[in-house]
């Protein structure tokens, strides 16, 4: 892979780099429990996170935000999360991803169900 289609990799996953380094220093400034949370959540995002990388820079920026108040605040981090980690997540992710493929692919099995219920009442 060349370095400029890393470059494009990169921005595709993580948004631009400027804006993943502002993004970097600012976790970094956590304090270690915040800072700790807010890198298993990027390590889970980078995995299952926006396809695109405006949406990613978007909710990196989100996450930082809300854990950089947080901590201004002291709310502990299960507070933050609530009982269930993934499911915070997961609840973030949905509100950032956008037209990726896993969006079209539950669109579309929804849209079939749906089909075959319209289908199976009209029998």
């Amino acid at each position: 892979m060349s370095d400029g289609e890393k470059g494009g990799f990169i921005s595709k996953v993580i948004g631009p780099k400027r804006r993943w380094r502002e993004y970097k220093a600012r976790v970094k400034q956590l304090p270690p429990n915040y800072r700790t949370a807010v890198e298993a959540i990027e390590r889970y995002l980078m995995h299952f996170g926006p396809v695109t990388g405006e949406s990613a820079a978007a909710l990196f920026e989100d996450v930082a935000d809300l854990f950089e108040r947080a901590a201004a605040d002291g709310t502990p981090i299960r507070e933050i999360v609530g009982e269930d980690p993934v499911e915070f997540v997961e609840e973030l992710i949905r509100n950032y991803r956008k037209g990726g493929y896993i969006d079209r692919e539950r669109a579309r099995l929804t849209q079939a169900i749906e089909s075959i219920e319209r289908a199976e009442e009209n029998r």
